[in-house]
């Protein structure tokens, strides 16, 4: 994998009904791998707000770690059978956020790395919505992103 890359983050969150909210964003970013741990490195431009915010992602088998520092400030764990809390920092105020991860797992080849996180999400200790995530870092120079991916 380059340093230089295209990361594609997909969320789907379910709350009570079966079909459910998604987002999506595509940005460049950096990525390394340092003592069997893998970065991701990016600057999120969000609606709203003017500066950016410097996110991270970190991730090996079985956990994956999200910062985000800037108008919006969060650690996220996301550990296999574990629940974490933390809090999330906003313009607006802060909330108490559990993620309860059920699986992490990623998928590794020459220029694409996917990374799939299922979670239970709660809001100051009541649930929210169950959640995926899926992160596919692409070398810039590889394959692009299309909608079926």
């Amino acid at each position: 994998m380059t340093k230089d890359v295209m990361i594609s983050i997909r969320g789907i969150q379910f709350d009570n009904g079966q079909d459910g909210e998604k987002i999506e964003s595509i940005q460049r970013g950096e990525y390394y791998l340092k003592n069997n741990t893998h970065y991701i490195m990016f600057d999120e431009v969000i609606e709203g707000m003017d500066d950016p915010v410097k996110s991270m992602i970190k991730f090996k088998k079985g956990e994956m770690h999200l910062n985000k520092k800037g108008p919006i400030n969060v650690t996220m764990d996301f550990l296999e059978n574990k629940k974490t809390l933390t809090d999330y920092r906003t313009p607006f105020g802060s909330l108490m956020i559990g993620l309860e991860a059920k699986r992490v797992n990623f998928e590794e080849e020459e220029k694409r790395i996917v990374v799939k996180v299922d979670y239970a999400m709660d809001v100051n200790y009541e649930h929210l919505a169950d959640c995926k995530i899926k992160i596919d870092i692409r070398a810039k120079d590889g394959e692009a992103f299309s909608l079926r991916n």
